[in-house]
C-alpha cells in the first residue's frame, strides 16, 4: 500500500491508497504529523511513501517522520507523468505539480483546467498533448476576509456565507458579496477565457473550498477534492515503475 502525505498551508492530509483506490484519508493539524503517522504505519501495511511539503516543516521533523516511515518527497526534480513547460520550473509549487499529475492521469488525452480552491486559488491548465503550459494565483477566500478585516480599521472578520444577493445591504452582507461573489465571479471569467482559447476543455474544482463554490458555480465542471493526493499516487507510481 502507499501512504500519501500533503502537508498544505492550513493543514495535514495523509492518504492510504492501494492501487489507485483509496482506502482511507485522515486529516489533521500540523502540530499532530508525527503521531498520526505512526498511528496509520501501525495500521497499513505501507511498501512506499511520498510527501508533498509547502508549509516549510522543520528538517528535524522530516527526519522523524523518515525514521517512522522511508519516504520521496516531491520537488521541481521529481519525475512526473508530463511535460512541465513553465518557464521557471523550479519555482513551481510541488501541490501544482501534484494537481497537474493527477490531472493528466485522471483526464488523458484533455485539455484540462484545474482549479484549486484552498489558501490561494490557483489556475493551472496541462494540454492534451500532457504539456503543462501554465497558469495563475490568486488569494483565496478566507485570505480575501482576512485582508479585508486586517487593513481596516472597521470592518469585521465572519464566516463566509452563499450568497442570495449580489447587491449587499448590510456591510456584512457587501463583505460577503464582494468576495464570495467576486470569487465565483473571477473562477467564471477565466473559464470563459480558457474556453475561448480551447474549445474542447475539461475544468476541475479542487481544493478546501470545492463544496462551498461547486454548487454556486455556472459553469460545468468536475469536482473533485482529492485530486491532488490522486496527483501524489500517480506521480509515486510513475517514479516506482522508472
Amino acid at each position: 500500500m502507499n501512504l500519501i502525505i500533503d502537508v498544505g498551508n492550513t493543514k495535514v492530509k495523509a492518504a492510504v491508497f492501494e492501487g489507485d483506490t483509496i482506502v482511507s484519508i485522515a486529516v489533521f493539524e500540523h502540530e499532530m504529523i508525527l503521531s498520526e503517522i505512526k498511528k496509520i504505519v501501525k495500521k497499513q501495511p505501507i511498501s512506499n511513501a511520498i510527501l508533498s511539503n509547502v508549509a516549510l516543516i522543520a528538517a528535524d521533523t522530516l527526519k522523524k517522520i523518515h525514521a517512522i516511515v522511508a519516504f520521496s518527497t516531491v520537488s521541481s526534480k521529481t519525475k512526473v507523468p508530463f511535460v512541465n513547460l513553465y518557464k521557471t520550473p523550479t519555482t513551481l509549487g510541488v501541490d501544482r505539480i501534484a494537481l497537474v499529475a493527477g490531472a493528466v492521469c485522471e483526464f488523458s488525452a484533455k485539455n484540462v483546467l484545474v482549479i484549486d480552491a484552498g489558501t490561494c486559488i490557483t489556475y493551472d491548465f496541462v494540454s492534451a498533448k500532457r504539456d503543462y503550459i501554465g497558469g495563475a494565483i490568486a488569494p483565496g477566500i478566507e485570505m480575501r476576509f482576512h485582508s479585508l478585516h486586517h487593513y481596516t480599521a472597521n470592518l469585521p472578520l465572519f464566516e463566509k456565507k452563499e450568497v442570495d444577493n449580489f447587491i449587499g445591504h448590510t456591510t456584512k452582507e457587501s463583505m460577503n458579496s464582494g468576495v464570495v461573489n467576486g470569487v465565483l465571479q473571477e473562477i467564471e471569467g477565466v473559464i470563459y477565457q480558457y474556453k475561448m482559447k480551447y474549445l474542447d476543455l475539461t475544468v476541475v474544482l479542487t481544493g478546501g473550498d470545492t463544496k462551498f463554490l461547486s454548487k454556486q458555480l455556472k459553469s460545468s465542471i468536475f469536482a473533485n477534492q482529492n485530486l491532488l493526493l490522486i496527483g501524489l499516487n500517480k506521480i509515486l507510481i510513475h517514479n516506482l515503475h522508472k
